[in-house]
C-alpha cells in the first residue's frame, strides 16, 4: 500500500539503523529511499537539529526507532542551512507503525513526489522469501517483472510509483523487465539470491534512459 505526502516531511529519519523484523511496543519504524535521480545531496535536520550530512542518490536507510510523536524534518541542499530549507513539514507517529519514505520522481520533469509505503515486517513463511518491488524510475512506462528468459510474471502493470508484494520460494533469481504486456526485456537483474525467511525490497531507480539500476536490499533477517 501507498500514500502520497503532501509535503516531503520525512526523507530524513535517521540513516543505518538495523532492520527490526517487528516492531517493539511503544515504538515506530521508520526508514527513508532518496530515489530522485536528478535530486542534489540532501542534510537532513529534525527539531531543527542536523542529523545526517550529504545524503546521495540512491540510499536506503535501516530504521529508526521513534516514539509516538510529532516531529519537524527539514530538507535542505548538501552544506545549506535551515533557512535554504527545499521542504519541511510534520512526521507524525503513533501506533507501532512501519513504513518507508521514499522521495522518487524527476526535478527536471516536474514529477517529484514524496510516497509513503507500508512495510509488512510479519513473518514469512517457511522455505519462501517475501519480496517488496517499487517503481521508482520516473521515466520508465508501466512495466511487468518477470522470472528472467520466461513468460512467467510476478507483477504486472506496475506505473511509476507502485509497488508490489510476492513470495517466492528461497532460491536465487534473475528478473526481467518488460513494458506492460511486451514480450520485450529493457533490462534483465544480476542473479539474486533470497533466503527462507528472509524480506527484501527491490527498486527499480534511475532513469530508463540512463543510469538505470533495480538496487536491492535486505528488510529483515529470518529467524
Amino acid at each position: 500500500m501507498r500514500r502520497v505526502l503532501l509535503v516531503v516531511m520525512a526523507l530524513a529519519a535517521l540513516i543505518g539503523f538495523a532492520p527490526q523484523a517487528s516492531a517493539q511496543s511503544g515504538s515506530n519504524y521508520i526508514r527513508v529511499m532518496h530515489a530522485s535521480p536528478d535530486a542534489p545531496n540532501v542534510d537532513i535536520y529534525v527539531d531543527g537539529s542536523r542529523v545526517l550530512a550529504d545524503v546521495p542518490f540512491f540510499a536506503l536507510s535501516g530504521q529508526l526507532a521513534l516514539p509516538d510523536g510529532t516531529y519537524n524534518v527539514a530538507i535542505v541542499p548538501a552544506g545549506g542551512s535551515l533557512s535554504d530549507a527545499v521542504f519541511e513539514g510534520p512526521l507524525s507517529l503513533s501506533g507501532g507503525y512501519t513504513g518507508t519514505v521514499a522521495a522518487l520522481g524527476s526535478l527536471s520533469m516536474g514529477n517529484f513526489q514524496v510516497v509513503l509505503y507500508d512495510d509488512d515486517f510479519s513473518p514469512v513463511p517457511a522455505g519462501m522469501a517475501r519480496v517488496n518491488v517499487i517503481h521508482a524510475s520516473p521515466d520508465a512506462p508501466a512495466v511487468d517483472i518477470k522470472l528472467a528468459g520466461t513468460d512467467t510474471v510476478v507483477a504486472s502493470n506496475l506505473s511509476f510509483t507502485d509497488a508490489g508484494t510476492v513470495e517466492v520460494p528461497a532460491g536465487t533469481y534473475s528478473f526481467d523487465i518488460t513494458p506492460a504486456g511486451s514480450s520485450t526485456v529493457v533490462f534483465t537483474t544480476p542473479p539474486l539470491r533470497f533466503e527462507s525467511g528472509w524480506s527484501y525490497t527491490l527498486a527499480a531507480t534511475g532513469f530508463l534512459s540512463s543510469n538505470f539500476w533495480v538496487q536491492s536490499r535486505v528488510d529483515f533477517i529470518g529467524q
